[in-house]
């Protein structure tokens, strides 16, 4: 999708200050707050997951996006995922239970039925496909504290990982033989699997932040991830102990009090994406912002201006030439501020010149 949106003139290398003039507006969206959403790993569509109870898929053209398919869950749905073929679409929904579409069998266009499961006695949080042994696994996080694993072929899970909290959040990651999974949990724990042996936790840690976990994320090569919490920190941490030494965290998205300059007004980091290609990562929060950064060279690569919204979820694009997100209410004022005119929207920024490229010069680690 090197062409969408047309020509775009290509960012200066000298400004740090990102353009959004040029993002543009899926039709279409959901009609209540936006949980998640992820590009399919194979073609130009993307899942967006809804507190309307339904998952949309959008296909993505050379002028923007059109609404191809829905499918509706029994819950608010919390989570999305691709299967690693681009084959299948999961949700997870807040009855607790998994909700999958096969688009191989799937009309022109319009409503598909999903095969609804119950698959948690409390919500499914996060959902994530990978494959192990040639064999498509979906792994389904809960409040519930498990993290299960499944093969679709069976009414039992393959495995039934106990996390000892709350699932708040899951990733994975797989690059050469590294094949990562991290779970974010309630106080604060981490726990690492390698997905080369699915049926046991390998590694736990505590957040090196202090306070309540919001995403984590799957570097591009799988060694390691970033954290981020609700106290506007963004923290990267490598799996290796080797590597400890590369370990930081960052404070982001917080803003200066106008009335006050030695009071921050702070933010979550309500999500963070890797591009595809070169490793460098977005962070996006509460304060209706996003940023690109270069992990290894500690640096902000670009910021951009308040999108008039919480931002909820990211995702980039599989050639790493598009950056979705979508705003909508993230909680994090309480229910009464959930108002009708809270924003509901996904944007497609479409990425150009050095923007997410790494500094030059940076070491690579």
């Amino acid at each position: 999708m090197a062409g969408l949106f047309g020509s775009t003139p290509a960012a200066t290398a000298t400004s740090t200050t990102g353009d959004i003039s040029k993002d543009v507006d899926v039709p279409n969206p959901p009609t209540d707050g936006i949980s998640d959403l992820m590009f399919s790993p194979t073609a130009d569509f993307l899942a967006v997951s809804s507190w309307d109870q339904k998952v949309y898929i959008y296909e993505i053209t050379s002028t923007g996006a059109v609404g191809k398919w829905f499918f509706t869950c029994k819950g608010a749905v919390l989570g999305v995922a691709w299967s690693t073929d681009g084959t299948r679409v999961a949700g997870g929904d807040t009855a607790g239970n998994v909700c999958i579409v096969d688009l191989r069998n799937a009309p022109a266009s319009g409503e598909i039925q999903a095969q609804i499961a119950k698959a948690h006695e409390q919500p499914v949080r996060s959902v994530r496909w990978f494959n192990y042994n040639n064999t498509e696994i979906l792994a389904t996080g809960s409040w519930d504290k498990t993290v299960k694993m499944w093969d679709l072929q069976s009414a039992n899970p393959l495995a039934t990982l106990d996390c000892g909290e709350r699932v708040y959040t899951m990733d994975v990651k797989k690059y050469q033989n590294r094949h990562l999974m991290v779970i974010g949990t309630a106080e604060r724990h981490i726990h690492m699997v390698d997905l080369n042996n699915p049926v046991k936790i390998y590694k736990t840690i505590t957040s090196p932040l202090k306070w309540q976990t919001r995403v984590v994320s799957c570097f591009t090569d799988a060694s390691g991830f970033a954290v981020g919490s609700i106290e506007g920190r963004c923290a990267i941490q490598y799996v290796d102990d080797k590597d400890v030494a590369l370990n930081f965290s960052f404070k982001c998205h917080r803003q200066q009090d106008t009335a006050d300059r030695n009071i921050a007004k702070v933010y979550s980091v309500n999500a963070i994406s890797f591009h595809p290609q070169h490793g460098t990562f977005s962070t996006a929060g509460s304060d209706g912002t996003f940023h690109f950064w270069d992990k290894d060279a500690k640096h902000r690569l670009k910021g951009y201006p308040d999108v008039g919204g919480s931002i909820t979820a990211t995702a980039f694009s599989k050639d790493g030439n598009i950056f979705a997100y979508a705003v909508s209410y993230d909680w994090s004022k309480g229910y009464s501020v959930n108002t009708p005119s809270m924003p509901i929207k996904i944007r497609l920024h479409p990425i150009t010149g050095d923007e997410c490229k790494p500094r030059p010069g940076a070491k690579k680690r």
